[in-house]
């Protein structure tokens, strides 16, 4: 990672904050005046960036409530734990850390954002389709994190087990305003660390 000073840093910073603008003004703006009623052009003018310079951000409408921007630094942190861990351990330790130093007003546009997806059918529509792609993601870190292929059934089932926990968490987190995510997310997982049993 380049220094916070360096130009590289600089322009990232820069970008991450116009992404972070978007994304709040149209969450704002879709509980002001509903999800359809908001058009690209009325969030692109209250975030002050153009539309042009919206779809450099997000491909579509829907992409600024779908894109999740933890997937990346989640994955990250799970492969950087000790190797020893098992799988669910280093994820329970990649969420923690990953989610540690999320600040108070980020987790609640989460749990908007979330709320949002399962409010507005396309969108729920839409997230149901890229849980394909996340399994694949999860199963291929799974994979060589223990030294195994991505095609095995165990490794498949062991990410399909995990999405099926973040949809279920989600779910929850939409019902409830006062949700604690990260510790619903690991008390599922310590249930699947304890073999699911009921």
């Amino acid at each position: 990672m380049p220094p916070p000073d360096s130009g590289t840093g600089l322009r990232e910073r820069k970008k991450a904050r116009t992404r972070a603008a978007i994304r709040g003004h149209a969450l704002r703006l879709f509980q002001d005046q509903g999800y359809e009623q908001t058009t690209v052009d009325q969030i692109a003018e209250a975030a002050e960036v153009s539309p042009s310079t919206f779809f450099r951000y997000f491909p579509t409408k829907e992409d600024v409530v779908l894109q999740d921007d933890y997937d990346a630094p989640l994955i990250a942190a799970f492969q950087a734990q000790p190797a020893h861990l098992p799988p669910t351990t280093a994820l329970r330790n990649a969420l923690h850390d990953v989610f540690a130093s999320v600040a108070p007003e980020e987790r609640d546009q989460e749990l908007a954002r979330g709320a949002l997806i399962f409010s507005v059918p396309e969108l729920r529509a839409r997230m149901l389709d890229q849980f394909a792609g996340l399994i694949q993601t999860i199963a291929d870190a799974v994979a060589q994190r223990v030294g195994r292929r991505t095609e095995e059934f165990e490794i498949r089932v062991f990410a399909g087990a995990l999405v099926g926990i973040a949809l279920a968490v989600v779910m929850e987190s939409a019902a409830d305003p006062a949700f604690d995510y990260l510790e619903r997310f690991d008390a599922a997982l310590a249930h699947l660390e304890a073999g699911l049993v009921l």
